[in-house]
């Protein structure tokens, strides 16, 4: 019962920060403090009640519409919020299944929670607008690099190595294609995020990720057009893409290593 417990607050806590990182989207749009002042419908301008603000639930009440001027909600609201929540539950999980509750785990769990809000954010907006905004990506990466240099202070120097060479490797590898294509195939944006991710995921989970990210957008991408929902040279933001491979690669790298290294390599 504890465990379920435990387990429903942290994905209500996710639910929580989903929202908040809402409006941190739309104030990102609109070029407003996001915090700063109440929050109100993006139609109406009404001040929104606290009844107005339960994550998902109030969505639901409402059934998808502003309770003032009755225009529809946007689901990008109510999903971000449950994709928060279950991001957020997932990585507890990881780090509180099979470790006890130690100061590093909890400094550790605090900090991909915090990482997982940039991502997240860094995946709508991009899907919505083709940007990754400097407001979000340069503090992610000052955090990430503030949370490896703690391995140096702690004499954990190969996995601090391993992150600095998963970084420039894949800050590198983007680089040479935004240069080959003259940034036809890539924007400067998706080599910051690279970085981030290198700083982030490490060695070899940083090659996960960006596989992973080839792949599911190659397929992404030829649905679209077999739909005729883009053409072959539509711009399609590719962001989106490499935050799911970070999030696959974080939660799941070691398993999928192991996975391939059992049915494609030979012992």
């Amino acid at each position: 019962m504890f465990d379920i417990f435990l387990f429903s607050s942290v994905f209500f806590f996710g639910l929580i920060v989903g929202s908040f990182l809402n409006c941190v989207i739309y104030r990102l749009e609109t070029g407003e403090n996001f915090l700063k002042g109440r929050s109100f419908c993006p139609h109406c301008k009404h001040v929104l009640s606290w009844r107005d603000l339960i994550p998902v639930f109030s969505f639901i009440f409402l059934g998808g519409k502003c309770g003032y001027c009755h225009q529809k909600i946007s689901l990008q609201y109510p999903l971000v919020e449950i994709a928060t929540g279950m991001i957020f539950l997932l990585i507890f999980r990881l780090f509180f299944l099979h470790t006890a509750i130690l100061p590093v785990n909890c400094l550790s769990l605090i900090y991909y929670w915090v990482i997982s809000a940039f991502l997240i954010v860094i995946f709508v907006y991009d899907l919505k607008h083709y940007i990754i905004p400097d407001k979000i990506i340069y503090p992610a990466i000052i955090i990430a690099g503030i949370f490896n240099f703690q391995y140096l202070i702690t004499k954990q120097s190969l996995i601090f190595n391993y992150s600095i060479l998963a970084a420039v490797g894949a800050t590198a590898f983007f680089l040479f294609i935004v240069l080959v294509s003259r940034g036809r195939w890539m924007g400067v944006g998706d080599i910051k995020l690279a970085f981030l991710m290198g700083l982030v995921l490490g060695w070899p989970n940083i090659l996960v990720a960006l596989l992973l990210a080839f792949y599911i957008g190659a397929i992404a991408g030829l649905a679209l057009i077999v739909y005729g929902r883009k053409k072959l040279k539509s711009e399609i933001p590719f962001a989106p893409f490499l935050v799911t491979g970070t999030f696959l690669a974080l939660l799941w790298g070691d398993e999928l290593i192991n996975w391939y290294q059992g049915i494609f390599l030979v012992k």
